[in-house]
């Protein structure tokens, strides 16, 4: 009986065998596993320059309020209005928990982008003493995947000897 322990559009791990890109590795045949990083592509250079936007985007208008506030707590004790201060802070805080529910698209974006990583992957076996390389992207998560299943599938074989 054959256990699928992954499989995509592109990669197939079977207790049986390896199938990505056009190539079918039997697991018998495998002797060594290992992953590589290879440089970015422009993809992963956006989703970083994208993370690093995300992050300048919700760190730096927090801080300008909060200076702003502060700013404003200091003039109001020299003038005596501490009302007027009040008022305002209690308005920013209404408005901050107001707009909390729309920072879940953002943040959202945010969290993917360190599941898909800014790296590419490479996943080779060795096989007949030849090096192949079955997979190579840049989704980490995905990797991470398909990476955990080669070795279940290998694990598996070795304690079935």
């Amino acid at each position: 009986m054959v256990t699928l322990y992954y499989r995509d559009d592109t990669v197939r791990v079977t207790s049986a065998a390896i199938h990505a890109n056009g190539h079918a590795v039997p697991i018998a045949e495998v002797t060594y596993v290992w992953h590589v990083r290879g440089p970015g592509t422009a993809r992963t250079r956006s989703r970083l320059l994208g993370r690093g936007v995300l992050i300048f985007l919700f760190s730096i208008p927090p801080l300008v309020a909060m200076i702003c506030v502060l700013s404003l707590a200091y003039s109001a004790h020299d003038r005596g209005q501490w009302q007027l201060a009040a008022l305002i802070l209690a308005a920013c805080v209404v408005g901050a928990f107001a707009l909390t529910p729309f920072l879940e698209l953002p943040l959202g974006w945010l969290d993917r982008s360190y599941e898909r990583g800014v790296r590419v992957q490479e996943l080779w076996v060795q096989c007949h003493g030849h090096e192949l390389m079955l997979v190579r992207t840049s989704d980490a998560l995905r990797f991470g995947q398909i990476y955990r299943a080669v070795q279940r599938a290998i694990e598996q074989h070795g304690a079935d000897r």
